[in-house]
């Protein structure tokens, strides 16, 4: 008998895999067709879970008919990288050309917590080709899971989300400079302050159950990581002047009437390359409204 547990298995053989995207993506067609989360609700979870339900709640609620710019996805020339270890969850990655995103990869993380449970897809980053690194496999083609407290990296990947937050807040040499760092703090510092508006930013690292972070071995002895975070924003205005009106999909998840304020809040999920040494660098970012609150 095996005990999946405690057993040294791959997580999915290749044509499991393909199988798993297969669906995933036949379910995402359907629920983003007729804006209804219940059509893919089996074959997300955790960031994207959030970001991709709050956007198709948002759709049916200015659409009910369901989406009138539908053009189904289709996810070609795909790669899996297959994680061996013990224990639950089990994981994969996907990497494939979309027919959105320009010339970007789509790189899905594929998780599940037993054998009779579905695969889900807990991470959607968007990555540029040249970006995606070389992984370590052995003799069999399995990639090596990096440990959430792994030292033997830059940051332990337990520790990335809590210090994406602190790095957007007060900067410093963790995170190696680029649009999802450097150039995002330089461009909340720009929206800060404007005549008769305030913007403040709060960051929250989210790192529990499904949010959890993932991360491969990277064939230079790094690591690539995958893992979420949250972001509110919250809009004042000054006495006399008010708050830009949102647009119809931000409206239908704001609770509330907007008078002085608006507060939104967003989950993220990062996709990033963990050194051995030197900083880490945010190669691809995905965020989405998940709610907001007017006063």
């Amino acid at each position: 008998m095996v005990h999946g547990e405690r057993e040294v298995l791959p997580a999915a053989t290749r044509a499991e895999a393909a199988k798993a995207l297969e669906e995933f993506t036949a379910a995402y067609n359907a629920a983003d067709k007729a804006y209804d989360s219940s059509l893919d609700a089996e074959h997300t979870t955790g960031a994207l879970a959030d970001i991709d339900g709050a956007r198709l709640k948002a759709g049916r609620a200015n659409s009910p008919e369901g989406n009138p710019r539908h053009a189904p996805l289709e996810l070609t020339d795909a790669k899996f990288t297959i994680v061996e270890k013990a224990g639950w969850p089990r994981w994969f990655v996907a990497d494939a050309a979309g027919n959105k995103g320009g010339a970007a990869r789509w790189l899905l993380v594929f998780t599940r917590d037993g054998l009779d449970e579905p695969w889900e897809v807990a991470y959607l980053t968007l990555v540029a080709p040249d970006d995606v690194p070389e992984f370590k496999t052995d003799e069999n083609g399995w990639a090596e899971a990096v440990p959430a407290n792994s030292t033997d990296v830059a940051v332990p990947p337990a520790e990335l989300s809590k210090g994406y937050a602190s790095f957007l807040k007060d900067g410093g040499k963790t995170f190696a400079d680029g649009p999802h760092t450097s150039a995002w703090r330089a461009l909340r510092a720009k929206r800060a302050e404007r005549p008769g508006l305030v913007t403040q930013y709060i960051d929250e690292p989210m790192t529990n159950g499904d949010y959890a972070p993932l991360a491969l071995r990277t064939e230079d002895g790094g690591a690539l990581v995958f893992f979420t975070t949250r972001h509110f924003e919250k809009q004042t205005a000054a006495a006399g002047a008010s708050v830009p009106t949102p647009n119809k999909d931000v409206l239908a998840l704001t609770d509330g009437e907007i008078t002085q304020s608006l507060t939104m809040e967003f989950v993220s999920n990062e996709v990033a390359l963990d050194p051995a040494d030197g900083p880490v660098q945010v190669l691809g970012r995905i965020q989405g409204l998940t709610s907001a609150k007017g006063e």
